[in-house]
């Protein structure tokens, strides 16, 4: 008790003390003596007073002003964003069209066996069929940040997430393996087909996948499934997983569907002659 009392008796250091009283015997503080001093101070003050005022009064006016600006401006986003969706709409329609008339002129030129081949080969039509179902996720480690999303976290060392170069490795091996079809995240593969890496994201022909990757492949289910094991690739895959905690899982499905790819383009094309005809 006696050191808070001592405190509340002298809150004020006794050297400040000490030069405040200096100062005021020596007539160096407090407000100026003068009469010009005084006027000076009072400049000073509604000068300083009419600037705060001027301010407060010109934000009061831009106010207004600057909320239409900001309204037009969302107002405007809104309608540039409603046109992108009907563009995107419309693009999506007229692939769809332009998909549809390549497929009808691939069956009224005959052959349509080897139509229907060239088609599933190339990715152009949707695909059903026993095959495998193969999982490939980033360690368990690597889903603590970002609320819950991997690439959002920079924490965890990069080899616990799966990266392009290891999804190329299992499309090939799959590829190799046997499959007749391959899709991830339900984006189709085609012979064009690119699995490439933007920053910390996996892209297939230039749209960002989210983990897990969901690998479909359609072919002689278990035989692919074994080779496929049993491969480099695999085995790749496998060390992946003891090394480096990536999640894996593959089973055997009777039948699996893959859907048509979206760009696929007739880049050469030529009108069937009749025999006999000149």
């Amino acid at each position: 008790m006696s050191l808070l009392t001592n405190v509340m008796d002298h809150s004020l250091d006794d050297g400040y003390a000490e030069a405040a009283a200096r100062k005021q015997a020596e007539g160096a503080g407090g407000l100026p003596r003068t009469v010009r001093a005084k006027l000076g101070l009072a400049v000073g003050l509604v000068l300083a007073a009419l600037v705060v005022t001027v301010g407060a009064a010109q934000a009061r006016v831009a106010a207004p002003v600057v909320a239409k600006e900001r309204e037009e401006l969302i107002d405007r986003i809104d309608r540039e964003t409603d046109a992108a969706d009907k563009l995107e709409s419309t693009v999506d329609k007229l692939r769809d069209d332009v998909s549809g008339r390549q497929q009808e002129a691939l069956k009224q030129s005959g052959g349509s066996d080897q139509a229907d081949l060239v088609g599933i080969l190339s990715g152009a039509v949707e695909v059903h069929g026993p095959g495998v179902k193969l999982v490939v996720d980033d360690a368990k480690e690597a889903t603590t940040g970002g609320d819950g999303d991997p690439r959002e976290t920079s924490g965890f060392n990069d080899t616990g997430r799966v990266r392009d170069r290891d999804m190329q490795r299992v499309v090939n091996g799959l590829w190799a393996s046997g499959a007749e079809a391959v899709s991830i995240n339900g984006q189709r593969l085609t012979a064009l087909s690119a699995i490439r890496a933007a920053g910390e994201a996996i892209l297939v022909d230039n749209k960002p996948l989210v983990p897990p990757y969901t690998v479909l492949a359609v072919g002689d289910g278990k035989n692919l499934s074994t080779r496929f094991q049993n491969s480099a690739d695999g085995l790749y895959l496998n060390a992946l997983q003891e090394n480096y905690g990536i999640r894996t899982a593959i089973s055997v499905a009777d039948d699996v569907r893959l859907p048509a790819a979206p760009s696929v383009i007739v880049r050469t094309a030529q009108p069937k002659t009749e025999k006999g005809t000149s």
